[in-house]
């Protein structure tokens, strides 16, 4: 046997990724270590497919080299959400482990059958990148639900195996799906729900096998019991429970009801002794009698150890951001298990998988009577079979043993076929780079794809060109065959496997790998526009559910909101997201096909998104009505909490849970916002189409659809994000009675200076249509502005005082009855007060007489009695006024007049409407101006601020920046920020760097931020309303 020689690192080699036992993760031809040596033996290893398949390995192996070679066999990319899975000497279901050899773990390998299932069950399917991965985890479902595992109600289940029916069979036809439903059992009470499965099934017309596959993960993982394992237990009182892990913590059952859960997040640590397994919480200062240590009983020691097993590895895959370094090896004395977790983590396996430049390769669904193409030709081109014939030429003349060792591969089905994976040579070899990708796609209609069959006869007819990677002889159903060193056993490119082989180097991202990233996904303008499209629905999505999900449940609870106004409020909203939460699912699926993970037959099909928006955009036509009637419902929930202080004061406390991150009358705006954003991004996309695009036509014609919707719309958008805005300055103020009174337009908030006999001091100024009021911040826990003092702005003028006073920026506003010397902070601040001030004094001119309704309202536009000790509160405020906002009391201590506040600002009605229908989300990379790494958020910008979150599908934001009086710019050259699509958000010496992943996207992030701090002038107050 000729000894593998040592060969030095090659350049451009993944850091951090070590030398794997089997299949070789390096560059190709280079030659993977050889397995160690020592007796072969045959391991079984049952499918999910139920096929099995027998291996050869040496008993010395690890269980990693088993395991690359299943991955290998399967040409399995993201094999680590996968594991091996046997009945050890105790009958107890184990894991096997990757890093002990084999003949440790199993004692008898002759009968023991090893199980290849799904080993971490992800709570969103999307963010498995292979159509091949979701195929697995859907057979995966589909056992869990044969063999009573997963349970569900009627509906579910009915619904569920009609998905697994429409994969199999295709469109619904009568006597075929019946006859289909009789010879293959899904679920255990099959025969009673099998005239519901063929109802849903007749509603799957036109779905492929790849989407099936979608929508039954998606509906699976909304179940309690998806991916649920119990092991059985006892609490403390000898009460049957069971514990099972799931990728957010450790979860209690009763039966098959959850009855508790422990987030991680919460658990400080986990441990056994003996049966007890013991959970160990952080503690809660919320409540002082919380108990700490949690104590389970479990049937023995080995459950105990099995169970925590698990629980290390699902905290470690889900929420460690790279694998766990070992622990140094303890001299004399051990203590503890030295057990960890190896391999990748879940944020590895999806960083290098989108990394890596794998090919879509095709693959067998055994059950299905649909031929799934994922991204090739089923048929091998001339380069591949040129390439094919010239490895077997070179094969046969320089033949050497494997460092594989003999490798057994047999594949076996139901129906006793046998295959070597011939056609998945060719495949691969394309994979490789001998086929450029647009030409290994097929030209024919998807409909013909899926009735084509693979051709799996090897053509080696001519020579290739080049030269062929080392070659070894391997044995596969027992004859000798010649295998490329960078082929697997049964003829396949080696997939990057799964997870390597530990060692102290953990993974490292490095810059080239960033750029291959972004080389990998499209780099059309197009893309990136409907990308947005993507991000903002989520975003919106989730704004949606704050009214329908989160507030229904709130005021469901006391009963204390008229079943009018419910009906009223839900009724409207319920359509209006059921209608969008169909729009999303539409999106998702088009860019995963956009981006190649999915099952794109046709590329170019696949590269737009104006057929979808104009499908919905007519569909959302329907729902106007219901769009009329948001406005409504926002004016009758404002009358019923001033008759309800009940109802007031649980709207009240709604807005203080994490959920509702903005004021919650802005919730019931958002649809209407939402038309405007999608006008944009379709104003854009028009733009970046020339007229002879495929898809021009259609953006074109949903920018028509809806812009009319918006014409339609835009006057009562307008009308109610006043009334919005009145009643948010309502909860900031008092000593006013009523605000938003018939007629009131607010037009700009801010700081200004006030005179007086102390000298000047702090006030927050607020100008309406009609009248300017000036507060100061009271002393109170609830952060409110005091009323003081208002100046009617019938008759009223302006003479700016900077030489008589000799304050800079200064100015005298002359009314009837009084008159009062402001300051702003800057030259700029002093043009937009004084051009909006002239503005309304203009309006309220024009009504010839100061309305009494609105001045008997409140109150006179005298100085009030206790303006002194105001003075003196606010002489005290001024040095609060430069803290940061994180000192401020919890009640009302971020809203945007609080911002204003801090720092010595101000902000108009313009820019409160641009800064809301400029919303943006995504996900950016952060950085602090003292750190080193890049933390990926997922960011979203609405009413002047960025909110921070981990994922896209986390309920509340983790933090928030008010983004007045930021100044964005891109970073210096002695900022060493080495890095594309940078910009910088700066206040005072509060310095934050943001990274973008294209240029497209820095220019949206930059636009989008500098609109809410840059302040707009009244003019586009007005162009705003006379074009609608």
């Amino acid at each position: 046997m000729v000894e593998p020689e040592e060969r030095p690192s090659v350049a451009g080699q993944r850091l951090g990724a070590p030398e794997s036992m089997g299949i070789s993760t390096l560059e190709p031809g280079q030659r993977p270590p050889s397995m160690p040596p020592g007796r072969q033996i045959s391991i079984h290893v049952q499918m999910l497919d139920d096929t099995q398949e027998v291996f050869e390995v040496s008993q010395r192996a690890p269980g990693k080299a088993l395991y690359d070679l299943v991955c290998a066999h399967l040409n399995l990319i993201e094999g680590d959400y996968f594991g091996l899975e046997f009945q050890d000497n105790h009958k107890m279901t184990v894991w096997l482990d990757l890093l002990k050899p084999i003949i440790k773990q199993i004692r008898r390998p002759k009968n023991t059958i090893l199980r290849f299932v799904v080993k971490f069950f992800l709570p969103d399917h999307s963010q498995l990148l292979e159509e091949l991965t979701r195929y697995l985890f859907a057979l995966q479902i589909k056992q869990d639900l044969a063999c009573g595992r997963l349970t569900c109600n009627d509906s579910s289940a009915a619904l569920l195996v009609s998905h697994i029916v429409q994969s199999e069979i295709g469109d619904f036809e009568e006597v075929q799906c019946k006859q289909h439903l009789l010879n293959n059992k899904y679920i255990p009470d099959q025969d009673t729900l099998m005239d519901k499965i063929m109802e849903y099934h007749r509603k799957h017309g036109g779905q492929t096998p790849a989407e099936s596959d979608y929508q039954l993960l998606e509906i699976a993982r909304r179940l309690e019991m998806y991916g649920v394992r119990l092991h059985p237990a006892k609490d403390r009182e000898g009460t049957k429970l069971s514990l099972a892990v799931a990728h957010s913590g450790v979860l209690v059952f009763q039966g098959h009801t959850r009855i508790n859960a422990f987030n991680w997040s919460k658990v400080r640590k986990l441990s056994f002794k003996r049966k007890r397994f013991l959970i160990k919480l952080r503690p809660d200062l919320n409540q002082s009698n919380c108990q700490d240590t949690l104590e389970f009983m479990m049937g023995s020691r080995n459950c105990c150890k099995v169970f925590w097993k698990i629980c290390v590895e699902y905290h470690a895959f889900f929420r460690l951001f790279e694998e766990p370094k070992p622990k140094p090896k303890q001299v004399l004395l051990t203590r503890g298990s030295s057990f960890r977790f190896s391999g990748r983590t879940q944020r590895q396996v999806i960083d290098y998988v989108k990394d890596s430049e794998f090919k879509k390769v095709p693959f067998e669904r055994k059950h299905s009577k649909i031929q799934s193409i994922s991204g090739l030709s089923p048929f091998p081109n001339k380069h591949c079979a040129e390439g094919q014939g010239e490895r077997n030429t070179i094969a046969s003349g320089h033949q050497m043993d494997s460092p594989l060792g003999r490798t057994q591969v047999t594949v076996e089905n139901s129906s006793h076929q046998r295959y070597t994976g011939s056609l998945t040579s060719h495949t691969n070899r394309c994979r490789n780079g001998t086929q450029d990708e647009g030409d290994a796609r097929t030209k024919s209609s998807p409909s013909k794809q899926q009735a084509e069959h693979l051709s799996t006869g090897p053509d080696t007819s001519s020579p290739q060109h080049g030269e062929s990677p080392p070659v070894a002889t391997v044995m596969v159903n027992g004859q000798k065959q010649t295998l490329s060193l960078s082929q697997s056993p049964d003829g396949r490119q080696p997939s990057p496997l799964t997870s390597p082989l530990l060692t102290d180097t953990s993974f490292v991202r490095t810059d080239d790998e960033d750029e291959v990233r972004r080389k990998r996904f499209p780099t059309d303008k197009a893309y990136f526009i409907a990308k947005e499209l993507l991000t903002t629905e989520r975003t919106y999505l989730k704004d949606l559910e704050v009214i329908t999900v989160c507030f229904q449940k709130y005021v469901g609870k006391d009963e204390v909101m008229p079943d009018s106004l419910s009906n009223l409020i839900f009724a409207n909203f319920e359509p209006v997201y059921k209608f969008h939460e169909s729009f999303l699912k539409d999106v998702e699926q088009r860019l995963a096909q956009w981006e190649g993970r999915s099952n794109a037959h046709i590329k170019g099909d696949y590269q737009r998104v104006g057929d979808i928006m104009l499908k919905n955009i007519q569909g959302l036509k329907l729902l106007t009505a219901h769009l009329q009637k948001h406005s409504e419902a926002l004016l009758e929930l404002e009358k019923t909490c001033r008759s309800s202080r009940k109802l007031e004061g649980l709207c009240r406390d709604f807005e203080l849970q994490k959920v509702c991150y903005l004021p919650l009358n802005i919730f019931f705006l958002r649809p209407l916002h939402r038309l405007l954003h999608y006008k944009q991004i379709l104003e854009r996309l028009c733009k970046h189409y020339s007229p002879t695009h495929d898809d021009f036509r259609d953006s074109r014609a949903a920018l028509a659809d809806i812009s009319e919707m918006v014409v339609q719309l835009q006057g009562t958008l307008i009308k109610m994000e006043n009334f919005q805005k009145l009643l948010e300055l309502k909860k900031d103020l008092i000593g006013i009675d009523n605000l938003a009174v018939p007629g009131r337009e607010f037009i700009r908030l801010g700081c200004l200076s006030k005179l007086s006999g102390k000298g000047l001091q702090q006030r927050m100024f607020f100008l309406f249509n009609d009248v300017l009021m000036y507060t100061s911040r009271g002393m109170m826990p609830s952060n409110q502005f005091k009323v003081h003092g208002q100046l009617s702005l019938y008759g009223m003028t302006i003479h700016e005082s900077e030489d008589e006073w000799g304050v800079p920026h200064s100015f005298t506003l002359i009314g009837l009855r009084q008159s009062v010397v402001v300051a702003a902070s800057s030259a700029s601040e002093m043009e937009k007060w004084l051009e909006d001030i002239k503005m309304a004094i203009e309006l309220a001119d024009k009504c010839n007489d100061p309305s009494s309704e609105i001045l008997s309202s409140s109150f006179t536009d005298s100085k009030c009695p206790d303006e002194s000790s105001a003075d003196q509160e606010s002489e005290d405020d001024l040095s609060a006024s430069q803290t940061s906002l994180e000192r401020q009391a919890p009640h009302r201590g971020n809203t945007t007049v609080h911002v204003c506040w801090h720092r010595n600002t101000s902000v108009s009605m313009v820019d409160f409407s641009v800064a809301l229908e400029n919303q943006l989300s995504g996900n950016l990379l952060r950085k602090f101006k003292n750190s080193n790494g890049w933390q990926k958020l997922w960011v979203v910008f609405t009413n002047f601020s960025l909110f921070f979150y981990k994922t896209h599908q986390d309920e509340y934001p983790l933090a928030s920046l008010p983004l007045l009086g930021y100044s964005i710019t891109i970073p210096s050259e002695s900022e060493n920020i080495h890095k594309d699509y940078v910009f910088k958000l700066h206040f005072k010496s509060h310095v934050y760097y943001f990274r973008s992943e294209s240029e497209y996207t820095f220019e949206r992030w930059m636009e989008v931020i500098r609109s809410a701090t840059c302040s707009s002038s009244h003019i586009r107050s007005f162009s705003r309303k006379d074009v609608y």
